[in-house]
């Protein structure tokens, strides 16, 4: 599903974010990215939304090296991953199920396939009956659910998720990790960049630790070391 051949992206001389880095992620694999800050995480989710390209190497996504993607054929990409952030990103003035409309509708789904996909996707994420709410009524962890839920409505192949739980409490993190679990069951692929070692070393799932932008360990079932 993903794959990195030998990717390295700096942005100065000074500051190289990656350095010749590969790896791959099978079709249903859920895999933690770990590390500290500065170590790479974050530059490397963007360069699998095509958000940033490397100097050199190739980053293959569902089959296709993104690397020489055209420009008209990124949003096609950005069908097939869904984004979660730490901060959630939603639209204030929008309510619930109008937050995960918003998703259909940019891609032109019909009207009537979104009033059955949507009810469908919240009463998934645990927010069945909330659906009439704004972001400002709901908790940290609801907002989050909001936010899972306009990620996975499309169905995509791949949940890239950038610090889900940093906002959370712990016992709030822990329902949203079961969340990700349940939908990654589903055959979706995760790719979750995160500081919680807890969580990292509850989920036991494969661990890639990067360090100043190197891979320096990939583990399957791994812990946060």
């Amino acid at each position: 599903m993903i794959r990195l051949e030998n990717v390295t992206k700096s942005y100065s001389t000074e500051v190289v974010a990656l350095r010749d880095v590969s790896f791959d992620v099978a079709k249903g694999e859920f895999v933690f990215l770990v590390g500290p800050s500065g170590s790479g995480k974050s530059t490397m989710l963007r360069l699998l939304n095509r958000q940033e390209r490397p100097e050199r190497g190739a980053v293959w996504v569902a089959g296709r090296n993104i690397i020489d993607m055209p420009p008209s054929r990124v949003p096609h990409l950005r069908r097939n991953i869904g984004n979660i952030f730490q901060d959630y990103k939603l639209l204030s003035n929008k309510t619930v199920f109008e937050n995960v409309a918003f998703a259909q509708e940019v891609i032109g789904r019909p009207k009537h396939v979104i009033r059955q996909q949507v009810p469908a996707v919240l009463d998934l994420v645990g927010l069945a009956g909330k659906e009439d709410r704004f972001p400002h009524q709901l908790s940290g962890g609801e907002q989050q659910r909001v936010s899972i839920a306009r990620a996975f409505v499309n169905r995509p192949l791949i949940l890239i998720a950038d610090e889900p739980t940093g906002n959370l409490d712990p016992g709030t993190g822990e329902g949203i990790m079961r969340l990700l679990d349940r939908i990654n069951k589903t055959g979706t692929t995760i790719v979750m960049a995160t500081h919680d070692q807890r969580i990292v070393n509850t989920m036991r799932k494969r661990v890639i630790q990067l360090d100043r932008g190197v891979v320096v360990r990939d583990q399957a079932r791994g812990v946060y070391q």
